[in-house]
């Protein structure tokens, strides 16, 4: 006995893979870093910033800096995320 299905599942199997697919490369077409961000650093910082990349082997400059920057920025966002209550009243129920 011979049993047809009411529609193909490989079809359907390979259009399940192509939206995860899609998906995929519109996250990746988010992540194309298309903006420029330019800054001028003093001798002193330059120096240093060479001086900490060579002691810790840092290959990529763009990426550390870029890191430090991002990272700053989102520590900032969760010090400052809203809460129920005031950081004053919260710090003495801390015993």
């Amino acid at each position: 006995m011979l049993f047809l299905w009411p529609y193909d599942l490989s079809a359907k199997m390979a259009k399940g893979k192509k939206k995860d697919n899609q998906i995929q490369v519109s996250r990746d077409k988010a992540l194309i870093r298309k903006h420029k961000a330019v800054f001028l650093l003093n001798d002193k910082e330059l120096e240093a910033i060479e001086a900490y990349c060579k002691k810790y082997k840092v290959a990529n400059k763009s990426k550390f800096m870029r890191e430090a920057v991002i990272r700053t920025v989102m520590e900032q966002f969760l010090e400052d995320y809203p809460t129920l209550f005031e950081k004053q009243d919260l710090d003495r129920l801390i015993i």
